[in-house]
């Protein structure tokens, strides 16, 4: 048993405490039957504060209205998703991201979103809402990155902003399922080794890595930060060969990254359905391994209720039986 106070214990003590040593004292002082009166005032008075630091006992139950799901979008926007090779069309890898990212959010509806973005940084573009709007909207207005702050990146640039998200749901919601599906070409422009995603595979329910571009590659076209990217914009150049650069897809990051986190890895040439990968997840089996259940207090305050009826009844019977008028009738 513990005790779960039903108001803040600063206010129950700041005014019931004075009533109770009023109560004490003049039960001390008194004599007779008028010392009983006070006892009996003394002892409700204690039965009432005790029933406001509210003794409990603990409770488990799993019952629910259901299960909620969180998704977590991590989309690349480094200047090669801008390569012209996705699709039969060979349209920019951002044009898959951008027809990929509402049909998931179809194929998983119901849930709450968020966006994690990453190019030369990586930053958490779309905090966790139930808003499907909100997410398309992001995915039609998604750039690539200035072409001119462009600094190379690994797999691993949104690792952190991904840990904090998934950390603080798990924090937050403990009984939610977490889904990520992380959109990328997954080529790494900067040297070093990335580092590993599976420190999160326990924060992760599902999902999938889903990887843009062929192993012939594609030309990217420059962009300027401009509102309305140039169509005719000239292709980026290959500083090292002075020709045009080629961006080529990297599907052992990708399926190395998908291993981390414990997922899936699909390679996405073009605007087919996306219901396959969410194909079979059921969260309410996903949340059956006892991430709902939930510790309870059960109040136990009915015994000390009745005791205070009794004492309320002992005070009436003695106020009653002191009451002028009905005295002076029982002496008549």
């Amino acid at each position: 048993m513990t005790l779960r106070p039903l108001v803040p214990v600063w206010l129950l003590l700041l005014v019931l405490v004075p009533v109770l040593v009023l109560a004490v004292r003049e039960a001390w002082n008194a004599r007779g039957p008028v010392r009983r009166s006070w006892a009996v005032r003394a002892a409700l008075v204690a039965v009432v504060t005790a029933i406001g630091l509210g003794p409990s006992v603990p409770a488990t139950t799993d019952e629910q209205l259901g299960v909620a799901v969180d998704v977590f979008f991590v989309v690349d926007r480094t200047g090669s998703m801008a390569a012209e090779d996705w699709s039969e069309e060979r349209l920019p890898r951002l044009d898959g991201m951008r027809h990929d990212l509402p049909a998931l959010v179809a194929a998983v509806p119901g849930a709450r979103y968020s966006i994690i973005a990453w190019d030369s940084q990586a930053s958490r573009q779309l905090p966790l809402t139930t808003d499907q709007r909100a997410v398309r909207t992001w995915a039609q207005t998604a750039r690539q990155e200035i072409t001119a702050f462009s600094s190379g990146s690994l797999v691993d640039r949104p690792l952190e902003p991904l840990r904090r998200a998934l950390t603080g749901a798990a924090e937050t919601d403990p009984g939610h399922v977490r889904l990520v599906f992380f959109l990328s070409d997954g080529e790494q422009t900067t040297d070093g080794e990335p580092a590993s995603y599976e420190e999160l595979a326990d924060l992760v329910d599902g999902g999938a890595v889903l990887g843009y571009g062929t192993a012939e590659g594609g030309p990217m076209r420059e962009y300027d930060g401009s509102l309305e990217p140039d169509p005719e914009a000239p292709y980026i150049v290959d500083d090292a060969t002075g020709e045009q650069a080629v961006s080529r897809i990297d599907e052992a990051a990708l399926q190395a990254v998908a291993a981390q986190l414990g997922v899936a890895y699909a390679h996405r040439t073009g605007p087919d359905d996306v219901a396959a990968l969410v194909e079979g997840l059921d969260p309410e089996e996903i949340a059956a391994d006892g991430r709902r259940d939930t510790e309870l207090w059960q109040a136990v305050t009915w015994p000390l209720a009745v005791l205070v009826v009794g004492l309320l009844g002992v005070e009436a019977w003695t106020t009653a039986r002191g009451w002028v008028p009905l005295r002076r009738r029982r002496s008549a």
